[in-house]
Order: structure tokens, then C-alpha cells, then sequence
């Protein structure tokens, strides 16, 4: 009987590795990360040459709307890279904002998640989704900047989401002469449970990692409500217990890639160069296979949020922190996740949101 069960549990744990190592095929050629990576890293290599960093990685940050671009005709797509901007633009404003009013900052981080996530699923923005909003949004909430500094951060990615507005029209162009663009398909029925029920569960466990961490006492904690949210908005559990794996196993590995980048002697252009080819490589990877590109998004964001005060503190105070905050948030996620996919839950907490959103019309 014991040897049965050891069978039996051997044979789960061999599917269960083999599911977690599947490599995914992807048509994605090397041009579309080449230009991700110019959206990332321009703005990078512009601040090195005015002796401006910390500038130019706000900038960066808005380069990140170039992941959105989507294989449609011209027209549709430059509009919704454009609407992609400006959510980007707002969603760092408004943490940016709360930054000077830490009492609102869970409140408002819960706010932006919650209303992001329904917009981008009543219009079926594609992936990464929320994610990158949601991220712009805990960076700014986190960035040592003063009241008056404000206008200046916010406009400063702002051009780099025009930026890489103006790399995905010159990417567009090239890319429909290879290929014929997907027709722009109707959207979905817009139903209660997808749109509002999801987005409130994923708004408020998004705050509740957040609330976790300034409990803690965690120093600019902004990749637990990061973390948290890419693994509960896997489309299934098992989706979500996947990304749970990926992310932290991907995060640890990731981590002695960060420690390994930190002990080289870089300065300003070095990080710049090493950011274009990390974003080259996570934009190759991530459509293959979540974990490794994960090793390499953990260095990334790491020095996009901290490669203009390298060299003032220890790294390894870096890299246990952001550790931490991984575990944290992708523990806090897969709970999330858990209760989003019960039907049990969804039917009791599901009644209550429809009641008082029924109350309030």
C-alpha cells in the first residue's frame, strides 16, 4: 500500500515538474524585442548623456507601454497605444501623489488595481493586462521625490510613453509589410462576474498585500502588490499556482543574477546598455516560458528602481528585501487566486457586491 501511494506520488511530482518546465512555442521573432528594448533603453541612454539617471528611468518606465501594442491595423492600434499611455500616465500620477500621503497609499493602490483590472477586461486589453499600470503606479508611490517635483516626474514619463508610441508606429509599419494585421474582433459581453467581481477581489487582495507590508515595516515595498498581482490573475488555479512557482523560483535564481550584475563596476552608460539587453531577453523568453523570464525580470526591476542610488547602500539589503516582498506578494496572490476560483466564495462575496452595487444605483 505504501508503495502504491509513493508510486502514485512520484508519478504527480514527475507530471507536476514536467508542466512547470514546459517551453512554450512562440512565432515572436527578435524584432519586436529589439524595439521594446529601444522604448526601455533610450530613454536610459539619454540620461546617462545628461548625467541624469534617476530621469531617464522614469522615462523607461512609460516605455513600457510599447508591450501593448497589438497586432492590428494601424489606425486601431496607434489609438490604443495612445489610451495605453495616457492609463499609464495617470496611474503613476496618482501614485506618485499618495506618496506624500502615506495614510492613503493602501487605499488608493486598491483603487487604482480595482479600476484598471475592470477596464482592461471590459476591453479585453491584452496581455500583460493590469500588470504594468499597476507597477508605474507602486513605483511612483515609492519614488524619493519632492511636492514640486511632481509635474516634473510625471511629464517625464510621458515622454517616454510617447516615445514608444512613436517606436511602435515605426515598428507597425514595418511589421504589416511581413505580415497582414488580425482584424479588430468585437468585444466580449461585458458580464458582472468578469468584469466587477474579479477586478474587486484582485483590487482588494492587491491592497491587502500592500497593508501586509507596511505592517511589516517593509522599505519601498513595491513589487509585493506587483507580485501579488501576477499570480492572481492567472485564468485558472492552476494557471496561478504556476506563476506562484515561477515567480518565486524565477525571483531567487533572478536575485543571484542581480547580485553577480551589482558587483560589476557599472556606471550610467553599463546600466543603460545592460537594461536594453535584459528587456531584449524577458520579451524573448516570457512567451516561452514565465520562470526564466522571471530570472531576468528580478535584475531588471531592481535597477530600474534602484540603479541611480547604486553604490549608497549594501546590495544584499537590496536583494533580501525584494526577496521578500516576492514571497510575500505571491503568497498573498495565490490565496487571492484560491478564493477567486471557489465557487463558494465567488457565490457568497459575489451576492454581497452585487447587493451594494445594486443599492448605490
Amino acid at each position: 500500500m505504501n508503495q502504491r501511494r509513493w508510486a502514485r506520488f512520484q508519478a504527480l511530482l514527475r507530471r507536476e515538474i514536467s508542466q512547470l518546465a514546459t517551453i512554450n512555442a512562440s512565432e515572436r521573432g527578435w524584432m519586436m524585442p529589439f524595439c521594446a528594448a529601444l522604448a526601455i533603453g533610450l530613454p536610459l541612454l539619454v540620461g546617462a548623456y545628461f548625467d541624469h539617471l534617476d530621469y531617464g528611468l522614469v522615462s523607461s518606465l512609460g516605455g513600457l507601454v510599447f508591450l501593448y501594442s497589438p497586432n492590428t491595423p494601424m489606425s486601431h492600434r496607434m489609438v490604443s497605444l495612445m489610451a495605453c499611455a495616457f492609463g499609464m500616465t495617470a496611474c503613476y500620477a496618482m501614485g506618485a501623489m499618495s506618496h506624500f500621503l502615506p495614510v492613503l497609499l493602501v487605499p488608493v493602490l486598491t483603487f487604482i488595481a480595482i479600476l484598471v483590472t475592470m477596464v482592461c477586461r471590459f476591453y479585453a486589453l491584452g496581455p500583460p493586462g493590469s500588470m504594468f499600470f499597476i507597477m508605474a503606479a507602486a513605483i511612483g508611490a515609492y519614488s524619493p521625490i519632492e511636492l514640486l517635483q511632481l509635474p516634473l516626474f510625471v511629464g517625464l514619463l510621458s515622454m517616454g510613453c510617447l516615445l514608444a508610441c512613436l517606436i511602435a508606429f515605426f515598428f507597425g509599419i514595418y511589421s504589416l509589410r511581413l505580415q497582414a494585421p488580425q482584424a479588430v474582433t468585437p468585444l466580449p459581453p461585458a458580464t458582472f462576474d468578469f468584469v466587477v467581481f474579479d477586478s474587486v477581489v484582485i483590487g482588494l487582495f492587491v491592497g491587502i498585500s500592500l497593508a501586509l507590508a507596511q505592517a511589516l515595516q517593509l522599505e519601498r515595498a513595491y513589487w509585493v502588490p506587483v507580485s501579488c498581482l501576477a499570480v492572481i490573475q492567472g485564468a485558472s488555479l492552476r494557471a496561478v499556482w504556476s506563476k506562484q512557482v515561477h515567480r518565486v523560483a524565477g525571483t531567487g535564481i533572478g536575485l543571484l543574477l542581480a547580485w553577480g550584475l551589482l558587483l560589476l563596476p557599472l556606471e550610467k552608460w553599463g546600466v543603460s546598455l545592460m537594461m536594453m539587453g535584459l528587456a531584449f531577453v524577458i520579451e524573448i523568453l516570457v512567451v516561452r516560458h514565465y520562470g526564466l523570464a522571471v530570472i531576468f525580470i528580478t535584475p531588471m526591476t531592481i535597477f530600474l528602481v534602484e540603479a541611480s542610488q547604486l553604490g549608497q547602500g549594501s546590495p544584499n539589503a537590496i536583494l533580501q528585501a525584494r526577496l521578500l516582498d516576492t514571497v510575500l506578494g505571491s503568497v498573498v496572490g495565490l490565496v487571492g487566486g484560491i478564493c477567486l476560483h471557489t465557487p463558494r466564495f465567488r457565490e457568497i462575496v459575489g451576492r454581497q457586491i452585487r447587493r451594494l452595487a445594486s443599492s448605490r444605483n
